[in-house]
């Protein structure tokens, strides 16, 4: 036994006197013509083996993850960004690496930051203002990815260059989820104005057919009439800087699992893109 291991006869006899003392029984039977397992020798070996056979299965799906032929990515993205940035990336990703699997859940920002803090999720796609960034903390990275122009989104076919946005003070608002209305009151108070929000969704489709209504008017993000965009609007660019900051957000560290540094570089490529279809 000890030429077969390569260890010498008292380094074996050691290490067998040690593991029966662990487990508080004989693990072998020594007799004249040698030594045979005793039961609970044998039921040891029986472990022994199932337990070898389990770590050479691990062995082998960690070389095939580490080496890009498996492994999984968890998304979480806010609606906009899963109707374009997402199907984009994750097309570029499967092209590239086909045994990756991508699962996405739909959330806001700050719901998608909690799942990521929580570990439930391996990258979350988030947004932030110039008045309110997404910023780095010990518990996250941010990736940047895309500043997404902000448009005025009025009703009918009208034609124009450009817009300030005093020129809308007296019209009636769409407003978007908690934060764009946010961002919107901060803008208006920088244009000179209060506006007057009737409406407030979270849906940039159900936004869209309160303006072709002629119920109001509206700020939307470049992404989302990417997404949906109705023929009986006109989108219109602002003369101020009306611009969200998308980024992919992982954990902190150097290094990443392979599967989630593949995603991030594919959610960079359909970022460039949008940007160059944009412009």
């Amino acid at each position: 036994m000890a030429r077969a291991l390569d260890y010498t006869q008292p380094a074996v006899s050691h290490h067998i006197a040690r593991l029966e003392a662990e487990v508080g029984t004989p693990l072998l039977l020594r007799t004249p013509r040698g030594v045979r397992l005793t039961e609970a020798g044998q039921a040891l070996v029986q472990h022994t083996d199932a337990v070898l056979a389990r770590l050479a299965s691990a062995e082998d799906e960690i070389a095939e993850i580490a080496g890009l032929r498996a492994g999984r990515v968890r998304l979480a993205a806010f609606p906009s960004a899963s109707a374009t940035l997402v199907p984009a990336a994750a097309r570029i990703l499967q092209d590239a690496h086909k045994e990756i699997t991508v699962s996405l859940i739909e959330a806001e920002p700050p719901e998608a930051l909690g799942l990521l803090a929580q570990g439930e999720i391996d990258v979350a796609l988030a947004f932030g203002y110039p008045e309110s960034e997404l910023a780095a903390t010990p518990d996250r990275k941010i990736v940047p990815l895309l500043e997404d122009e902000h448009v005025a989104v009025l009703q009918g076919r009208r034609r124009s260059r450009r817009v300030r946005l005093s020129d809308l003070a007296d019209e009636t608002w769409i407003a978007g989820c908690e934060r764009c209305r946010a961002h919107l009151l901060h803008i208006a108070r920088q244009a000179g104005f209060q506006p007057h929000i009737a409406y407030a969704t979270d849906d940039y489709v159900t936004v869209q057919s309160l303006v072709a209504a002629g119920l109001g008017v509206a700020l939307l993000p470049s992404l989302a009439l990417a997404a949906h965009h109705r023929d009986d609007i006109t989108t219109v660019p602002l003369t101020e800087r009306a611009v969200r900051q998308i980024a992919a957000v992982v954990p902190p560290g150097p290094r990443h699992p392979p599967a989630i540094t593949a995603m991030l570089s594919a959610l960079r490529s359909a970022a460039a893109i949008i940007k160059n279809h944009n412009h």
